[in-house]
Protein backbone atom coordinates (compact mmCIF):
# COMPACT_ATOMS: atom_id res chain seq x y z
CA UNK A 1 0.00 0.00 0.00
CA UNK A 2 1.32 3.72 -1.20
CA UNK A 3 2.27 6.28 2.06
CA UNK A 4 -1.17 8.06 2.85
CA UNK A 5 0.80 11.13 2.42
CA UNK A 6 1.06 12.89 -1.05
CA UNK A 7 4.93 13.69 -0.59
CA UNK A 8 7.56 12.94 1.96
CA UNK A 9 5.87 10.90 5.22
CA UNK A 10 7.14 12.42 8.34
CA UNK A 11 5.91 8.95 10.05
CA UNK A 12 9.22 7.06 8.69
CA UNK A 13 11.46 9.88 10.78
CA UNK A 14 11.83 8.23 13.80
CA UNK A 15 14.88 6.83 14.79
CA UNK A 16 13.78 3.02 14.36
CA UNK A 17 12.18 3.84 11.04
CA UNK A 18 14.21 6.11 9.21
CA UNK A 19 17.47 3.89 8.65
CA UNK A 20 15.36 0.95 7.34
CA UNK A 21 13.79 3.54 4.44
CA UNK A 22 16.82 5.43 4.03
CA UNK A 23 18.27 2.03 2.90
CA UNK A 24 15.38 0.85 0.21
CA UNK A 25 15.70 4.55 -0.52
CA UNK A 26 19.39 4.54 -2.07
CA UNK A 27 18.13 0.50 -3.27
CA UNK A 28 15.65 2.12 -5.14
CA UNK A 29 17.78 5.18 -6.57
CA UNK A 30 20.26 2.52 -7.48
CA UNK A 31 17.57 0.42 -9.42
CA UNK A 32 16.45 3.41 -11.26
CA UNK A 33 19.49 5.20 -11.99
CA UNK A 34 21.46 2.27 -13.26
CA UNK A 35 19.74 1.18 -16.80
CA UNK A 36 20.37 5.11 -17.89
CA UNK A 37 24.27 5.03 -16.53
CA UNK A 38 25.61 1.27 -18.35
CA UNK A 39 26.83 2.47 -21.01
CA UNK A 40 29.22 5.34 -19.66
CA UNK A 41 29.15 4.62 -15.85
CA UNK A 42 29.77 2.41 -13.30
CA UNK A 43 27.38 3.01 -10.55
CA UNK A 44 27.94 0.98 -7.03
CA UNK A 45 26.31 1.68 -3.39
CA UNK A 46 29.16 1.78 -0.88
CA UNK A 47 28.91 2.84 2.86
CA UNK A 48 30.41 4.40 5.38
CA UNK A 49 30.59 3.38 9.24
CA UNK A 50 31.19 5.67 12.00
CA UNK A 51 29.98 5.66 15.78
CA UNK A 52 27.82 8.40 17.69
CA UNK A 53 27.60 8.61 21.52
CA UNK A 54 25.12 9.43 24.16
CA UNK A 55 25.83 10.71 27.10
CA UNK A 56 23.93 9.91 30.00
CA UNK A 57 23.97 10.81 33.19
CA UNK A 58 26.47 7.66 35.10
CA UNK A 59 26.84 6.25 31.20
CA UNK A 60 27.85 6.69 27.52
CA UNK A 61 26.21 4.96 24.99
CA UNK A 62 27.62 3.92 21.69
CA UNK A 63 25.85 3.52 18.54
CA UNK A 64 27.16 2.08 15.22
CA UNK A 65 25.81 3.42 11.96
CA UNK A 66 26.35 1.93 8.63
CA UNK A 67 25.13 4.57 5.78
CA UNK A 68 24.81 3.59 2.25
CA UNK A 69 25.22 6.03 -0.60
CA UNK A 70 25.99 5.84 -3.99
CA UNK A 71 28.53 6.13 -6.37
CA UNK A 72 29.31 6.85 -10.20
CA UNK A 73 32.11 6.38 -12.09
CA UNK A 74 33.20 6.83 -15.64
CA UNK A 75 33.63 3.75 -17.33
CA UNK A 76 36.56 4.52 -19.21
CA UNK A 77 39.11 6.13 -16.84
CA UNK A 78 37.36 5.23 -13.65
CA UNK A 79 37.14 8.68 -13.14
CA UNK A 80 34.48 9.84 -9.87
CA UNK A 81 31.53 11.65 -11.52
CA UNK A 82 29.04 12.15 -9.00
CA UNK A 83 28.30 10.57 -5.75
CA UNK A 84 24.13 11.00 -4.75
CA UNK A 85 24.32 10.69 -0.62
CA UNK A 86 21.02 10.97 1.59
CA UNK A 87 20.77 13.26 5.16
CA UNK A 88 20.07 10.74 8.24
CA UNK A 89 18.66 12.05 11.52
CA UNK A 90 22.09 11.01 12.99
CA UNK A 91 23.86 13.68 10.38
CA UNK A 92 21.47 16.40 11.13
CA UNK A 93 21.52 15.65 15.03
CA UNK A 94 25.22 14.65 15.97
CA UNK A 95 28.40 15.91 15.77
CA UNK A 96 29.69 12.56 14.29
CA UNK A 97 27.01 12.28 12.10
CA UNK A 98 27.43 15.40 10.43
CA UNK A 99 31.16 15.16 10.53
CA UNK A 100 30.96 11.41 8.82
CA UNK A 101 28.64 12.70 5.91
CA UNK A 102 30.58 15.67 5.33
CA UNK A 103 33.83 13.57 5.05
CA UNK A 104 31.95 11.73 2.29
CA UNK A 105 31.38 14.98 0.54
CA UNK A 106 34.46 16.36 1.21
CA UNK A 107 36.04 13.38 -0.63
CA UNK A 108 33.69 13.97 -3.84
CA UNK A 109 35.05 17.54 -3.92
CA UNK A 110 38.66 16.78 -4.04
CA UNK A 111 38.27 14.28 -6.84
CA UNK A 112 36.23 17.55 -8.52
CA UNK A 113 32.86 15.41 -8.50
CA UNK A 114 29.31 16.02 -8.39
CA UNK A 115 27.23 15.79 -5.30
CA UNK A 116 23.34 15.11 -5.16
CA UNK A 117 22.12 15.55 -1.70
CA UNK A 118 18.87 14.64 -0.57
CA UNK A 119 17.30 15.85 2.93
CA UNK A 120 14.31 14.14 4.14
CA UNK A 121 14.68 14.70 7.70
CA UNK A 122 13.17 18.23 9.82
CA UNK A 123 14.90 17.48 12.97
CA UNK A 124 17.88 18.40 13.85
CA UNK A 125 20.60 21.20 11.36
CA UNK A 126 20.93 20.54 7.75
CA UNK A 127 24.77 19.19 7.48
CA UNK A 128 25.53 21.96 4.27
CA UNK A 129 25.42 25.38 5.98
CA UNK A 130 24.99 28.25 3.51
CA UNK A 131 22.25 30.89 3.00
CA UNK A 132 18.81 29.48 2.61
CA UNK A 133 16.54 32.96 3.02
CA UNK A 134 15.71 33.16 -0.59
CA UNK A 135 14.40 29.68 -0.94
CA UNK A 136 10.62 29.45 -0.42
CA UNK A 137 9.14 27.79 2.48
CA UNK A 138 9.76 24.22 2.16
CA UNK A 139 10.29 21.28 5.09
CA UNK A 140 12.79 19.46 2.94
CA UNK A 141 15.40 19.95 0.16
CA UNK A 142 17.51 18.50 -1.86
CA UNK A 143 20.82 19.89 -3.17
CA UNK A 144 23.12 19.54 -6.37
CA UNK A 145 26.47 21.14 -6.20
CA UNK A 146 28.54 20.58 -9.65
CA UNK A 147 31.76 19.54 -10.28
CA UNK A 148 32.56 22.91 -12.16
CA UNK A 149 30.79 25.34 -9.65
CA UNK A 150 31.04 23.42 -5.86
CA UNK A 151 30.48 26.72 -4.27
CA UNK A 152 26.88 27.44 -6.08
CA UNK A 153 24.25 25.16 -5.20
CA UNK A 154 21.15 24.42 -7.14
CA UNK A 155 18.23 23.67 -4.66
CA UNK A 156 15.01 21.49 -5.17
CA UNK A 157 12.69 22.45 -1.95
CA UNK A 158 9.75 20.18 -1.62
CA UNK A 159 6.78 20.67 0.73
CA UNK A 160 4.80 18.34 3.07
CA UNK A 161 1.86 19.00 1.28
CA UNK A 162 3.28 18.20 -1.87
CA UNK A 163 4.87 15.51 -4.39
CA UNK A 164 8.17 15.42 -4.10
CA UNK A 165 10.29 17.49 -7.41
CA UNK A 166 11.93 15.97 -10.01
CA UNK A 167 15.59 16.80 -10.00
CA UNK A 168 18.68 16.86 -12.57
CA UNK A 169 21.54 14.64 -11.76
CA UNK A 170 24.48 15.85 -13.14
CA UNK A 171 27.12 13.68 -14.53
CA UNK A 172 30.27 14.15 -16.71
CA UNK A 173 30.49 17.47 -17.42
CA UNK A 174 30.26 16.96 -21.15
CA UNK A 175 26.86 14.88 -20.96
CA UNK A 176 23.35 16.03 -20.08
CA UNK A 177 21.92 15.72 -17.02
CA UNK A 178 19.71 12.15 -16.09
CA UNK A 179 16.33 13.33 -14.18
CA UNK A 180 15.23 11.69 -11.05
CA UNK A 181 11.78 11.77 -10.43
CA UNK A 182 12.34 11.59 -6.15
CA UNK A 183 8.16 10.82 -5.71
CA UNK A 184 8.54 7.64 -8.06
CA UNK A 185 11.55 6.91 -5.63
CA UNK A 186 10.16 7.18 -2.81
CA UNK A 187 6.74 5.50 -3.55
CA UNK A 188 9.66 2.11 -4.90
CA UNK A 189 11.74 2.96 -1.34
CA UNK A 190 8.24 3.07 1.08
CA UNK A 191 6.95 -0.45 -1.04
CA UNK A 192 10.47 -1.75 -0.29
CA UNK A 193 10.77 -0.91 3.10
CA UNK A 194 7.18 -2.73 4.11
CA UNK A 195 7.45 -0.27 6.65
CA UNK A 196 3.72 0.65 6.44
CA UNK A 197 3.17 -2.59 9.12
CA UNK A 198 5.11 -1.19 11.52
CA UNK A 199 3.59 2.59 11.51
CA UNK A 200 0.39 3.36 13.46
CA UNK A 201 -0.77 6.02 11.89
CA UNK A 202 -3.79 6.31 14.50
CA UNK A 203 -0.96 7.73 16.76
CA UNK A 204 0.72 11.35 16.71
CA UNK A 205 3.36 11.90 14.53
CA UNK A 206 7.07 11.28 16.23
CA UNK A 207 7.83 14.10 18.64
CA UNK A 208 11.16 15.52 17.40
CA UNK A 209 9.09 15.86 14.35
CA UNK A 210 9.77 19.47 12.83
CA UNK A 211 6.09 20.78 11.92
CA UNK A 212 4.23 24.05 12.53
CA UNK A 213 0.68 22.97 13.98
CA UNK A 214 -1.20 23.68 11.45
CA UNK A 215 0.84 20.92 8.93
CA UNK A 216 0.93 18.50 12.14
CA UNK A 217 -2.44 18.45 12.27
CA UNK A 218 -3.07 17.90 8.55
CA UNK A 219 -0.87 14.96 8.91
CA UNK A 220 -2.50 13.48 11.40
CA UNK A 221 -5.39 13.69 9.88
CA UNK A 222 -4.60 11.99 6.57
CA UNK A 223 -2.66 9.72 8.73
CA UNK A 224 -5.82 8.73 11.30
CA UNK A 225 -7.91 8.64 7.75
CA UNK A 226 -5.49 6.35 6.76
CA UNK A 227 -5.45 3.61 10.10
CA UNK A 228 -9.24 3.29 9.94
Amino acid sequence: MPSPLPGMDPYLEDPSRFPIFRKSLIASLYQLLLPGLVDRYRARVLSRQFESELVLFTSVQRFQHDEDFIEIRSRTDGRLVTIVDIVSIVNRTTSMGRDAYLATRTLAQSEKASVLELDLVTQGKPPLAFNRADLPPHQYLSIVSRANNSTTHECFPASLRRRLPKIRLPLATDDRDTVVDLQVVFARAYELSQLEWQIDYRASLPVDVVLSPDDREWAETLGRAYGL
